[in-house]
């Protein structure tokens, strides 16, 4: 039997992803977590065969709740299914501990293979990113600027990009405005760069804004 703890603050999701293992061979017994608190309450009271985890559980990132799973039980793989492109987080999601990554538009059947793959004990990558990886092997040690940046730093230049101020990023994070700021300052010397747009035209162009 198979046992999936599913963390999606949106019950159609979940369900979904529910629908598509009770339609494959054998049992599946499913676990289901709205928020990073039931999350970890499930993942300390029972265990599971695999996570599967959304990157934004309502102001908390999937990122800093990887890593809370992954401090809670260290060998239970984590899959991210995630609305964001590959280019946007992969590298980081992989970097804090999944898995695998796989986007919300990805086919069914590439779901089951990705939790199947990670069950047994493997890293599933789709082919797009395995390429994307091997270009970047191939340029050596020659990172963006972005890949530089703190997973909360990374966060606050995508919110910047998407046209947020400073205080609805506050808002979002639960942070102070005097805090974000601080990021963005921390941001534009990181990058060097002098403005927001600058950082706006920066994310645009590298694909890490929907």
């Amino acid at each position: 039997m198979k046992r999936i703890l599913i963390i999606d603050d949106h019950e159609v999701v979940r369900d979904g992803v529910k629908r598509i293992f009770d339609e494959q061979p054998g049992p599946t017994f499913f676990g289901e977590a709205s928020t990073a608190q039931e999350a970890l309450k499930l993942a300390r009271a029972q265990a599971w065969d695999v996570a599967i985890l959304d990157l934004s559980l309502g102001g908390r990132s999937g990122l800093e709740v990887l890593k809370e799973l992954k401090q809670t039980r260290p060998r239970l793989p984590v899959l991210i299914l995630s609305m964001h492109s590959e280019e946007q987080y992969a590298r980081r999601a992989f970097k804090a501990g999944a898995a695998g990554y796989i986007t919300k538009d990805s086919p069914r059947t590439e779901l089951v293979k990705a939790v199947n793959k990670v069950i047994a004990g493997g890293k599933y990558v789709s082919p797009a990113l395995a390429e994307k990886l091997v270009v970047a092997l191939g340029r050596g040690t020659d990172h963006p600027p972005h890949e530089a940046l703190s997973d909360r730093e990374f966060e606050v230049l995508r919110l910047i990009a998407s046209g947020k101020t400073v205080s609805e990023i506050a808002d979002l994070l639960s942070l102070s405005d005097k805090t974000i700021s601080t990021y963005r300052a921390r941001l534009l010397e990181k990058m060097g760069m002098k403005t927001s747009a600058e950082l706006t035209h920066y994310a645009i162009q590298n694909k890490l804004v929907d």
